[in-house]
């Protein structure tokens, strides 16, 4: 498997968008999944190149989480904006990672990132509760590279 396109299908991605539309509805907080083949500089520094071009710095209260997927170098990275980072517990993202990484080994791609992505969305949830006026403020869908 090493087209971005073939790690998930039409009907699995839907199910990831609706998993962020779940983790996101009782939270201000912003969750995005990217999706691309392979690494051409360390998966970490690709991570915050990405969470800037997909503009999950400009949220208001820095707390967006991007998970970051590199399909051929079988990697992935969770990226947490200042916000976040600075509320959850030390070994968080290492927790969501191991989670993830137990289904990603077992090729449960789509369920690895729902969990991913609930266990964020209960984090911000708690931190970052959703109170009247809060807008979306990024959009929900997988984005590809």
């Amino acid at each position: 498997m090493s087209k971005v396109e073939d790690f998930l299908t039409a009907n699995e991605e839907q199910e990831i968008i609706e998993a962020i539309r779940d983790a996101e509805k009782n939270t201000s907080g912003e969750i995005r999944i990217h999706i691309e083949k392979e690494l051409k500089v360390d998966a970490f520094e690709r991570a915050m190149e990405v969470f800037h071009f997909l503009k999950m710095d400009n949220t208001k209260l820095q707390n967006g989480v991007l998970i970051y997927v590199a399909v051929d170098d079988k990697t992935f990275v969770i990226y947490g904006d200042k916000g976040i980072n600075d509320v959850v517990p030390p070994n968080f993202w290492d927790s969501t990672k191991n989670v993830m990484q137990f289904h990603f080994k077992a090729n449960r791609f789509k369920q690895g990132l729902i969990e991913g992505v609930l266990k964020a969305g209960k984090q911000l949830e708690q931190h970052f509760p959703w109170v009247h006026g809060d807008i979306n403020e990024l959009p929900d869908e997988i984005s590809k590279g």
